[in-house]
């Protein structure tokens, strides 16, 4: 610019160095625009294949890979995934079928039994020699009994309990302390019955458990009591 005197001298500007930073930093393209043209037009790769190796993707242990051999590594990735999930599912399948299987022979027994006496003994020795349980009783409540109706109206509230008890409900469910414990209420056609299972695992018996196994024995026992 001429000063007037025949001089040129150069106007500065208020541009900053960040302001020049950020202006490179930005994409001369939308981000957003190129993905969603991936995503319309999947054979755009098929049509320009020297780009799957000409790209390098950042790998947290290898550096930098190619798309070929990221895409190679997350189609692995999902294949273990589906390997294990099978497998659990594999597994929660079979652990239900040996549940049918004994809830059925054990059905079978509890039905022949002639008294309270001998239903009894034929569930505790069943389910221990089953499961490996340390106690197995059906327990009434009387109302007199203030630490068992306690458990009846608090514990079992919401019908059923699994895990932990503290060592007075232990001592006066199963005479010991246990590890862990499976509790159910039973109908009120068999009166105020808690139907009691420990075991010495403390973790044996948790929340967050299926209680398939307790339910269906619950229901029979429903059935059976009212007859003896």
């Amino acid at each position: 610019m001429d000063d007037g005197a025949g001089r040129t001298c150069i106007r500065w500007t208020d541009t900053t160095m960040s302001d020049v930073t950020n202006t490179k930093a930005q994409p001369p393209f939308d981000e957003i625009l190129i993905r969603e043209y991936l995503l319309d037009n999947p054979d755009f790769f098929s049509r320009y294949p020297e780009l799957l190796l000409a790209m390098r993707i950042p790998h947290a242990e290898r550096g930098a890979v190619s798309l070929v051999e990221r895409r190679q590594e997350m189609q692995r990735a999902r294949v273990t995934q589906l390997e294990e999930e099978i497998t659990s599912l594999l597994s929660v399948a079979s652990r239900n079928e040996k549940i049918f299987m004994f809830n059925s022979e054990l059905s079978l027994k509890l039905l022949q039994a002639e008294d309270l006496g001998e239903l009894r003994q034929i569930l505790s020795v069943e389910l221990k020699a089953q499961f490996q349980f340390t106690h197995v009783r059906l327990i009434t409540v009387h109302d007199i009994d203030s630490d068992l109706s306690h458990i009846w109206s608090e514990r079992l509230k919401p019908g059923h309990y699994f895990g932990r008890l503290t060592q007075t409900e232990s001592q006066r469910l199963f005479g010991s302390e246990v590890g862990s414990v499976a509790l159910s209420r039973l109908s009120e056609k068999c009166g105020q019955v808690i139907f009691a299972i420990a075991s010495a695992d403390p973790i044996h018996f948790h929340p967050e458990m299926d209680n398939l196994l307790l339910n269906q024995l619950k229901q029979l026992l429903d059935h059976l009591l009212p007859k003896l």
